[in-house]
């Protein structure tokens, strides 16, 4: 009996060829998008969930309350905090310290590579996270302070195919051997890193280890992993004990831990060393996989059901010869289940070829996802929802027809089945519609990002910071070369102005400073937070930045004890009039305000402009802030490079430009706009294929209706508007449905931004008039073929 169903199926979609390629490619474009999507949220929601006892693994977290209003959230704890919970905290099984790196250089066969992919670990990381270890072994590794593990990627980029085990790398200035190769790190791992290094090695440096024996250095990230059934607030407590016993002056600090499994979707930290998920964004494509599948088989049940007079013969002389409603229900549904099938045999094809660019627009490595057992679960439970979804309502249809009804010609469908199509392709424009407004407002909001008036001018201005390690900690070494670099770089024409800082990223500002500021009127409760930036007198100028009131820091030197105030920071702090030349002390430097410049954006577009207090001190101010001249961009990177290599002769040269760097903070948004305007573009097209079904349908039902009409003289334009009249309201209807849905969700997403666009009334009109133009193309489509029919075969009546 089945495989006659399945023969049966096969011959229909054969001759039937038109509409079995519409389905399965409707599907397979469908399949396709919601698998991708799928992978990419699985892959959301399943971060670090592959380490065993991963519900019992924990990550320290810090908040300090500033004010009433002000709370600093940070991942950061003390290097000592980890040893003395284990002591004192019963519960704890074990804890390890990280220390994520910022840049280190190989030097390897005459080259300088630079890796910025690595973190520094102690003995006890191995004891809490899980790795694949390919070769070597995490023993060997915690023996020697000057040892490397390397991802598998890593190592061959170094070693080729060879052993890596046993080899040397020159790192910065010290030789490491490679103990161990472990298996690249999963799409969903926090812990990206392609280079481990033992703590201690970074302890090998004085300075570092003195820092690091204090209590108030919170520079790295401490996990714990606790006993099941442990109370976490009780543990959160203790810890708060400890620091609070340990560093004086923290009793506005507050300990708590947070689980890893919730660690990729935290929010609200001052800065992080991961890559953080946007979980109203991951619950918004997860249900984007679901209408995608559902719009492509809404076209199966449009196509089939407008196929049903012509089959309508060939079920009632099945149920004449003794098939039971049964048996065509089976039929249908085994129809249902080729034609999934099929679809999604293709898709597997074009997840396939599709794969590098999905790696590319999400930033993730899924390594050949047909090789994932989830993966395989995500097309297995995709093949049943297409089949359930696309077979049910049509089998249920088809297999209900009354026998002597076909015969004797008349419609074997009702209007109540004509009112489900209609309100199945109103859902596909509805959807349609909604993701080509999500488009143009993302697309719009990224365009006033790039194009806003930030108070500053980022274009033609490249940034290059010098190591610490080659500058050392000494002034009388330091400070001359830093001139040194200073002064070979104003010598040349192709370089317009220079200027230093301590600050290299000055788009994205994340220097904090609170309770070491004072000036006239201060209530002694009173200890906001600000932002800072260390900065000379050639600042201004080559930012562009605006003056408010007073001036800028004089090259004379006899600003170097005064502050410059951002406007905000005169309202917020409650500078008396007038603020020129009232006292302010900042750091431990007293002196006064030397001038207010204009607010400008320091940080995203997602935050509003906080006060900000800019001082004179670049005695550590190691990054040149350089602009070039008009047309001489490339010639001034080349300069700047070889004032480098003289300077810093061991390490590659390193610059960004302000405009590109500041062009990063909006990156996430960037890739989910391409994103959905793939899906928009997905969805319109199989909404078109859904509306090109319901027209054939309409067209078929009303054959002979268009045969008279003809016969008594109406041309084709006037057949045309009978057919498209009912299809057009039909958009007109989704558009109507959509509007509200998009705006709701669209303003939702701009709440993220402090600074953002208006949602104007003629996106919903564009949106509406590409809908009703793709609507209008395929009802066209469909409608010429109808009026350009001959009359005579439709009133035939053996038809």
């Amino acid at each position: 009996m089945l495989k006659n169903y399945f023969k049966v199926a096969f011959r229909n979609l054969i001759k039937h060829r038109t509409t079995a390629f519409i389905n399965i490619a409707g599907l397979t474009v469908g399949i396709t998008a919601a698998v991708f999507i799928m992978l990419w949220v699985q892959n959301e929601y399943s971060f670090d969930n592959y380490h065993k006892d991963v519900d019992n693994i924990y990550r320290i977290k810090t908040k300090l309350t500033l004010t009433k209003t002000e709370v600093w959230d940070w991942e950061s704890s003390p290097y000592l905090l980890g040893p003395a919970a284990k002591q004192e905290i019963p519960g704890i099984k074990n804890y390890t310290f990280l220390w994520p790196g910022y840049m280190i250089t190989v030097h390897h066969d005459n080259q300088l590579i630079t890796e910025k992919k690595y973190a520094f670990i102690d003995a006890n990381w191995f004891k809490v996270f899980h790795y694949d270890f390919v070769a070597g072994s995490a023993e060997s590794f915690s023996k020697n302070p000057f040892s490397l593990i390397l991802t598998q990627s890593t190592a061959k980029k170094y070693f080729g195919d060879g052993e890596a085990v046993g080899k040397t790398l020159r790192v910065d200035s010290m030789n490491y051997q490679v103990q161990a190769v472990v298996k690249d790190n999963p799409a969903n791992s926090s812990f990206q890193y392609d280079m481990l290094i033992p703590v201690e090695a970074k302890l090998s440096n004085p300075h570092e280890k003195q820092q690091s024996a204090e209590w108030g250095n919170y520079s790295g990230l401490t996990f714990l992993k606790l006993q099941p059934g442990i109370n976490v607030k009780d543990v959160g407590k203790k810890l708060t004990d400890i620091i609070r016993k340990n560093n004086k002056g923290s009793e506005n600090t507050t300990m708590s831990v947070i689980g890893l499994r919730e660690m990729h979707f935290e929010t609200g930290l001052l800065s992080t060393s991961f890559e953080k998920g946007n979980l109203k964004l991951v619950n918004i494509f997860l249900i984007l996989a679901f209408l995608l599948v559902a719009t492509a088989c809404i076209n199966y049940v449009n196509l089939t059901t407008a196929r049903s007079s012509v089959r309508a013969k060939e079920v009632s002389v099945r149920k004449i010869v003794g098939a039971g409603r049964g048996q065509l229900f089976g039929q249908f549904m085994s129809e249902s289940l080729v034609v999934s099938f099929l679809a999604l045999s293709f898709a597997i094809l074009f997840i396939q070829l599709c794969l590098p660019w999905f790696n590319e627009v999400t930033e993730k490595h899924f390594v050949q996802p047909l090789a994932s057992v989830t993966t395989w679960l995500l097309l297995l439970g995709t093949l049943v929802v297409c089949f359930v979804f696309n077979g049910l309502y049509p089998a249920i249809l088809l297999s209900s027809f009354k026998p002597l009804t076909a015969f004797k010609g008349r419609a074997v469908l009702n209007f109540k089945d004509g009112a489900i199509r209609k309100t199945l392709v109103v859902l596909q424009f509805a959807i349609s519609v909604m993701l080509i407004i999500s488009t143009m407002i993302i697309y719009r909001q990224l365009n006033f990002v790039q194009k806003a008036d930030l108070g500053y001018n980022r274009e033609h201005v490249f940034v290059m910071s010098i190591p610490w390690q080659v500058l050392g900690f000494d002034d009388k070494v330091r400070e001359p070369k830093l001139r040194s670099i200073m002064n070979e770089l104003k010598q040349q024409s192709a370089i317009g102005e220079v200027s230093r800082s301590a600050n290299d990223a000055f788009f994205n500002n994340s220097n904090k400073v609170s309770g070491s500021m004072d000036w006239e009127g201060r209530p002694d409760d009173y200890k906001p937070s600000v932002a800072t930036i260390s900065a000379d007198e050639n600042f201004q100028h080559i930012l562009g930045l605006k003056m408010q009131d007073g001036h800028w820091f004089s090259k004379t030197g006899s600003d170097q004890h005064n502050v410059i105030l951002n406007e905000t920071a005169v309202k917020q702090l409650g500078i008396h009039q007038p603020v020129i030349g009232q006292r302010f002390k900042f750091n431990g430097d007293s002196g006064v305000v030397a001038g207010v410049v204009k607010d400008f954006n320091f940080r995203s577009l997602h935050e509003k402009i906080g006060p900000m207090v800019i001082n004179n001190h670049t005695d550590w101010a190691r990054s040149f802030y350089i602009k070039t001249t008009p047309g001489n961009t490339a010639a001034a990177i080349k300069i700047a490079q070889n004032v480098w290599n003289k300077f810093v002769p061991e390490q590659p040269f390193e610059y960004s430009f302000i405009d590109d760097g500041y062009n990063k903070l909006y990156h996430a948004e960037q890739r989910s706009s391409t994103l959905i305007a793939s899906f928009a573009t997905i969805a319109i097209v199989i909404s078109a294929m859904g509306l090109l079904g319901l027209v054939a349908f309409a067209a078929e039902q009303r054959v002979k209706e268009i045969g008279i009409r003809k016969v008594l003289g109406a041309s084709v334009q006037s057949i045309i508007r009978l057919l498209s009249a009912d299809f057009l309201k039909t958009v007109l209807i989704a558009n109507l449905i959509a509007f509200p849905v998009a705006w709701y969700m669209m303003n939702k997403w701009l709440q993220d931004f402090a600074y953002r666009i208006n949602i104007s009334w003629w996106i919903f009109a564009v949106a509406a008039i590409v809908a009703l133009l793709v609507a209008l193309l395929t009802v066209s489509i469909q409608s010429i073929k109808a009026a350009l029919a001959n009359p005579a075969r439709s009133l035939r009546s053996g038809d």
